[in-house]
């Protein structure tokens, strides 16, 4: 059933269940590229410039950033101007769906392995200075999963929306698609 396909196993351990979630908010973003070109996928077809391919380009970027920038203090400076800005959000150069996806995965194990060697989610860490943190501002590593969780879900909904727009596809239909998908890799495998 394809709502069971979309729920988040249940865990008792916080750290674990909060690595769920977050898995559960990546899964969602990149099903929303389920069979599309790469002409489909860097499309920006709603009135943003947002294109399903360039969410999931941010949302790796901004997930290394906040994992290894902020969490374990090894800020990337590169990037700081706006051009740089807004090439994480679309494809460049010889980018793809597949590597930018490829990316995203390799990210996201990064992100598990850091979180699980921590000794604890109330470690805490200066945010950088930023206009859009306030001055002298600490956060906790759960903060920061909570965050990302937050972000993820935020940029699969607009995935969700941007490939609505493309062809049709809504996430319902796309989850049933993943399932099938799935499943069939896992009988043939």
């Amino acid at each position: 059933m394809v709502f069971m396909t979309m729920l988040v196993d249940a865990v008792t351990d916080e750290r674990e269940a909060l690595l769920a979630f977050l898995a559960s908010q990546r899964k969602a973003l990149v099903q929303a590229a389920l069979g599309l070109t790469e002409e489909q996928a860097s499309s920006a077809p709603s009135a943003s410039a947002l294109s399903v391919a360039g969410l999931i380009k941010h949302a790796a970027s901004c997930e290394q950033n906040w994992i290894t920038g902020i969490l374990l203090q090894q800020p990337d400076r590169a990037g700081a101007d706006k051009e740089a800005w807004a090439d994480k959000f679309r494809l460049t150069g010889d980018e793809t769906l597949a590597g930018v996806i490829r990316h995203f995965e390799e990210v996201a194990a990064e992100t598990e392995r850091v979180v699980r060697e921590l000794p604890d989610l109330d470690v805490t860490v200066p945010l950088p200075d930023a206009p859009w943190f306030p001055a002298g501002s600490k956060r906790s590593a759960r903060w920061i999963l909570l965050h990302l969780i937050q972000e993820e879900a935020r940029h699969a909904g607009h995935a969700d929306i941007v490939r609505e727009t493309v062809d049709g596809a809504d996430s319902l239909t796309l989850a049933q698609r993943a399932a099938e998908r799935e499943t069939a890799e896992r009988t043939a495998g």
